[in-house]
This record gives structure tokens, C-alpha cells and sequence, in this order.
């Protein structure tokens, strides 16, 4: 592990930036405040950004110092969250100067800082939400959430209220993914829906389904060449297997997988 990435350490993330400042070396700790459980039990099949699949409901776990009445007074006034939250799961990878952003077809290479890529030198990311509402947990206050792109077990570093004058900029303009990407139209198999009928697979999670697919969450070079392959992207506790053929997704069966 580089000296810029990351160790996780069950509630805690401890990440240490070294930086030259008048010949001095100054160091940065910081802990996680919680840990965000989403439906994305693995990378694959996670939206590319917030707010792409509406029936992601997630929850924010505080840890007990935080997930204290005090600290929540007034957030409830806010309908959206910004987290700040680190990428985990890569953190050991270390980050790289420039990546290929699937939005340009995973062909064309643009600088680190140019795109949202989880390589950076400083393995943080952030993401809007959705709050849902507070609730009272094991631990004390959770928060729930919705539209979260995060991996289950994601460590948050911090909460903040999106200020809707201050954080919406209609005059903001992008070189490359200024749009949300197209969709493609899903259809599930007589044996997808018999699987889930046996699994009493809820409206939501099929909901999450059509959403998660409908962005094909393939590499991104696949959806320029032929593909027979069958894929499955694990949501929850099922395993949804999938084929695409052109511009069409179709949910093949669905297994139940449970750790």
C-alpha cells in the first residue's frame, strides 16, 4: 500500500498524507463518523454517480459518539446530504495520473483530476443523497438514505446539508458525461420472474433491478462489441443474472446469495 492510500480498519479509516509546508511535514488522521450499508453488495453493477437508482435505500450507521441527538439537531431540515466517504474497497490499488472514463467508451485517457475516478491520490469521494428520514438504531441515530452510489460497508467521513443555492449551478458545463447516460430497456425472462416470485423478491428490489441494469453496468468497451456473455451483478441477498443484446437487457434468472 502506497503511502497514499488508505487502511481500513473495521469502524475506522486512518488515512496519512505527508505534505511539504516551509520545510515542514505536516500529518493528517481522520476516523470515520459511520459506515454506509447499501444494496451493492460488490462493485459491479454500482451507478457510475448519486442519484441514478432512486430504490437504493441505504443506511448510515453512526458510530455511538456521533449518532447522538446533538449531533443530528437541525439535519432533519435538509432533504439532501453530502457525504464525504472513502473508497475502501481500491484504496490498496494507490491511485494513477490519468484513467479511461467509461463515458468516453473506456478508450480515451483524461487526467485524474479530471474525472471521478476511485484511483486518486487521496482515496475520498463524494456523493448527494437523499434523506429519508432518522431513525433509532442499535447504536443510537441512523440515517436513512436514498440514491446512494456507495458499496455496502462504505466508510463515511463526514455529513453535510446540500444547499440548494450555493451547490446547483444550472450554468455549470461539462466537456464529456454532461447528461445522464442513455437507458436501455429491460425485460425479465419467465424464469427471472418465477425466481423471484420463489424468492418473494419485493417491489423495490425489482425496481432497484431495472434501474442498476437499465445503465448496463458493463465495461464499457463490451457495449461496442458483440456479447453473448452472461453476467451477474450481486444486489441485496439475490445474485440477478443478465444477458444484453444491442440496446436491450434481459434478466435471465435470479439466485439467492446469502453471507
Amino acid at each position: 500500500m502506497s503511502s497514499q492510500a488508505g487502511k481500513f480498519h473495521q469502524d475506522s479509516f486512518h488515512h496519512t498524507a505527508d505534505m511539504q509546508q516551509n520545510g515542514d511535514m505536516t500529518q493528517y488522521t481522520f476516523s470515520a463518523i459511520g459506515t454506509l450499508h447499501s444494496p451493492f453488495r460488490e462493485k459491479f453493477g454500482i451507478p457510475r454517480q448519486p442519484g441514478l437508482a432512486p430504490h437504493a435505500i441505504s443506511r448510515l450507521v453512526l458510530l455511538p459518539e456521533y449518532a447522538t441527538a446533538e449531533c443530528l439537531e437541525g439535519l432533519e431540515g435538509f432533504s439532501h446530504l453530502w457525504l464525504t466517504f472513502v473508497f475502501h474497497a481500491t484504496a490498496a490499488q494507490g491511485w494513477r495520473p490519468g484513467v479511461r472514463p467509461p463515458r468516453l467508451g473506456g478508450n480515451e485517457t483524461r487526467g485524474i483530476f479530471a474525472t471521478r475516478s476511485m484511483f486518486r491520490p487521496n482515496p475520498v469521494g463524494l456523493s448527494v443523497v437523499e434523506l429519508l428520514g432518522i431513525v433509532d438504531g442499535a447504536s443510537g441515530k441512523e440515517l436513512q438514505l436514498r440514491g446512494a452510489d456507495l458499496l455496502d460497508g462504505t466508510p463515511i467521513l463526514d455529513i453535510k446539508p446540500y444547499l440548494p443555492y450555493a451547490d446547483s449551478i444550472p450554468a455549470a458545463h461539462a466537456v464529456f458525461a454532461a447528461t445522464a447516460p442513455a437507458l436501455l430497456a429491460v425485460q425479465w425472462s419467465a424464469q427471472a420472474q418465477a425466481d423471484a416470485d420463489a424468492l418473494n423478491i419485493q417491489t423495490g428490489l425489482r425496481a432497484l433491478v431495472n434501474e442498476v441494469l437499465a445503465q448496463d453496468p458493463r465495461p464499457a468497451y463490451r457495449a461496442t462489441q458483440p456479447d453473448t456473455h452472461e453476467y451477474g451483478v450481486w444486489l441485496e441477498n439475490v445474485n440477478v443474472r443478465f444477458r444484453i443484446s444491442e440496446n436491450l437487457v434481459t434478466v435471465s434468472r435470479i439466485e439467492s446469495r446469502i453471507t
